[in-house]
């Protein structure tokens, strides 16, 4: 049964003892009504009657009297209710009828007051009968009204009681329950029973309480154990780490970051990022990309952690409070999410790493000084070799045989090898240090191909290779250095020698591409495997040829890719020539 049911039947019942009492009061009030109206009407009013006749008979000279004396019977006879009232008014309007008649004697008066005393009395005593009658209704009245009202009263009185605690104790129950899960203590459960909604209530409380609790002890306490544990993963991390919202809101920033930023994490989480970089330069540095609009793209294309823009010189004043410059390299990562019922993800923020690669970039220091000083220290004895060699190949010195002739051939060749590899790992050297130095001047694209081509001849004419060179008569001229413009062009053609089969073609073309020439040359060797093209102009690496071995010292793409880019040009490879190889670079046209 529902609560609203038990309440509208407590309602009714209560309803059901106030009509009880007031149709008993009302059916003992009607009785007393009506027996006080019989007294009047049938007794009361008969007294009048009575008292009017005998005032009519003492007065008898009265001319009015006879007549008040007939008014007052004929009211009498019609008021007729008593047993025996009806043979003493007949007999008294027998004698009044004598009286009338002339009969003024004193013995037919006398019968008169008798029969009006005897119907007095008659009606008097009615009256105390009909009195005592009323009396006695009333006192059934009262018994019966405080008898059927004590019992209402204590029916009342126990609904009064119960049905307030029938109501309050089950929202007492709740609310204790409700503060106890809101505690955290889902081990609470509601143990009153019932079967109106209070017990439905109780039920889907229950019900809750142990979805909370197997919640709190299955998913929830893994994510917040994982995220305390990443939490600890971030703090003890040496790199600098800040988390954004896609609303560019600051979530998170570790101990490192903090440092390097200058400023209370706990005063910043929760700003806009944009906020706090108008006072904090370098916060400003971390989050301009992540500001562009069109920061998703940016991010899906890949780029060099080591790039100018990436590469930050930051002030660490360091744990021990020892500080000195460092460099970071600047990784923004963004944070996607897939909805519930959802195929396609949504922005959830973004990630900005700051890896120190102070130590990386000490050791690459060392590393490039070393390479300078040794390649240094090398040129001298090799220009002391060459020299020699060129002293001992002059016929005025002597003649050499057959056998000391290829000796000093081979001892030339490998000079000019170590003298190629010293070159390169200069230029490697001045790469590195940023300290690469350029003669920027106007240069005709016929003259570095002229001095490319000039350079490889021997080796090409050995291999019996032909150059093909396609340049428009119209070409403009490029803002290059010409010294590093025609190395970046020989690198191209030797690589293009080293591979060819013999007796075959190396196109070398220039054209107008927009505003800049392009430089092409192609080779129609083995080409490169697929998963090298993007390895290329790394440094360092050599590409296998077919036969699995590995030539080359991995610099020269290398060299050549900073040198154009230098230049304010571009460099690449074409991937979609076949068969053999196509490298190309991009110079300004003025």
């Amino acid at each position: 049964m529902s609560l609203k049911t038990k309440i509208s039947l407590s309602l009714l019942f209560l309803f059901s003892i106030s009509l009880v009492l007031g149709g008993l009061g009302a059916y003992y009030l009607n009785r007393l009504s009506k027996d006080s109206q019989a007294i009047l009407k049938d007794n009361y009013i008969s007294l009048e009657f009575i008292s009017t006749m005998q005032k009519s008979l003492a007065d008898l000279d009265d001319p009015d009297a006879l007549v008040n004396f007939d008014r007052s019977l004929r009211k009498q006879e019609a008021n007729e209710t008593e047993v025996g009232e009806q043979e003493l008014t007949s007999a008294i309007r027998q004698e009044y009828d004598r009286l009338r008649a002339g009969r003024r004697d004193s013995l037919t008066i006398g019968r008169i007051r008798q029969n009006l005393f005897a119907l007095d009395d008659l009606n008097r005593r009615a009256s105390m009968r009909k009195s005592r009658i009323a009396e006695q209704t009333a006192k059934d009245a009262l018994g019966w009204l405080a008898s059927v009202g004590t019992l209402c009263f204590l029916i009342v009185l126990s609904f009064v009681i119960s049905i307030p605690s029938y109501i309050a104790n089950p929202i007492r129950e709740l609310t204790r329950g409700i503060k106890q899960v809101a505690s955290r203590n889902f081990e609470e459960r509601l143990h009153f029973k019932s079967s109106d909604e209070f017990g439905e209530l109780a039920q889907s409380f229950n019900s809750m309480a142990q979805k909370l609790d197997e919640y709190e002890h299955s998913s929830l306490a893994r994510v917040l154990f994982e995220k305390k544990r990443i939490d600890t993963l971030l703090e003890i991390m040496s790199d600098g780490i800040i988390g954004l919202d896609e609303q560019r809101r600051i979530l998170f920033v570790n101990s490192v970051a903090e440092r390097l930023l200058g400023i209370d994490r706990q005063r910043i989480i929760g700003q806009y990022a944009p906020d706090i970089a108008t006072s904090n330069d370098l916060m400003r540095t971390l989050i301009q990309d992540v500001m562009q609009p069109d920061i998703s793209e940016r991010l899906a294309e890949p780029s060099e952690s080591d790039s100018p823009t990436n590469l930050l010189k930051i002030y660490d004043a360091g744990a021990g409070g020892v500080g000195k410059e460092n460099y970071f390299t600047k990784q923004i990562h963004a944070v996607d999410v897939t909805p519930t019922g959802e195929t396609e993800t949504v922005p959830a923020g973004y990630v900005i790493v700051l890896q120190n690669i102070t130590s990386y970039k000490e050791l690459d220091l060392a590393k490039t000084n070393f390479i300078a000083t040794v390649s240094h220290e090398l040129k001298t004895p090799i220009a002391a070799i060459k020299m020699s060699l060129k002293l001992l190949q002059d016929k005025r010195l002597g003649m050499l045989n057959g056998e000391q002739q290829e000796l000093v051939t081979h001892v030339q060749d490998d000079a000019d090898r170590l003298l190629k590899l010293t070159g390169e790992l200069l230029n490697m050297a001045q790469v590195e240090s940023g300290q690469i130095q350029l003669q920027m001047q106007s240069v005709k694209p016929a003259d570095l191909i002229q001095v490319a081509t000039n350079a490889l001849r021997v080796q090409a004419e050995q291999k019996q290779l032909r150059f093909e060179v396609a340049l428009p008569p119209d070409l403009p001229s490029v803002w290059a250095d010409p010294d590093k413009a025609s190395w970046v062009l020989v690198n191209f053609l030797s690589n293009a020698v080293r591979h060819s089969p013999e007796k075959s073609t190396i196109d070398i073309d220039a054209r107008l591409v927009g505003k800049q020439v392009e430089f092409t040359v192609r080779d129609y060797g083995p080409g490169l495997r697929p998963e090298h093209r993007d390895r290329v102009f790394d440094r360092y690496f050599r590409a296998p040829g077919l036969n699995g071995q590995v030539s080359g010292t991995g610099l020269g793409l290398a060299i050549s890719k900073e040198f154009i880019q230098a230049m304010n040009g571009q460099i690449g490879l074409n991937s979609d020539v076949q068969p053999g190889a196509s490298f190309y670079f991009r110079l300004g046209a003025i």
